[in-house]
């Protein structure tokens, strides 16, 4: 058996993940925010207070990747660090007024833009997607 490009579940999921990045990024571009900037923001609004670690495990970034989308928001005003007084070496991530008020005005974007991603699938299949996407999630993490 040949290994063909096309037919392969990483470049199909890669694909797909580009095609949805490049959008999102198209309708966020008014509001001056990249999908990371934008991951982040949602993130810190559902828990706010986290460390930079907690808070690159769960964007699936690495450290220097969230130092950099944690320098951009502070310099928008969306986010600040606070300092942690049991560890002068980290900070807690807190997301201002500015940051919740824009997460709340790109949030209807979101909601749309997954909307249309999934126009004409099923809730059954969108929940068949779910399960072999996390499938797919956890076959990598046990190599």
């Amino acid at each position: 058996m040949s290994f063909i490009m096309t037919e392969s579940l990483a470049f199909i999921v890669y694909r797909t993940a580009m095609k949805l990045r490049t959008e999102m990024l198209r309708r966020l571009k008014p509001f001056g925010v990249t999908p990371e900037q934008w991951l982040v923001l949602d993130c810190l609004a559902e828990q706010d207070g986290v460390s930079q670690r907690e808070l690159a495990g769960r964007t699936f970034k690495d450290n220097p990747a969230t130092t950099r989308i944690l320098d951009k928001l502070m310099a928008l005003g969306l986010i600040r660090r606070d300092d942690n007084n049991t560890d002068r070496r980290a900070f807690f991530i807190v997301i201002t007024d500015k940051g919740r008020d824009l997460r709340d005005r790109i949030l209807p974007i979101a909601e749309e833009m997954n909307e249309d991603a999934g126009r004409g699938i099923s809730v059954e299949n969108k929940t068949r997607l779910f399960a072999l996407m996390n499938h797919l999630q956890k076959n990598m993490d046990g190599q």
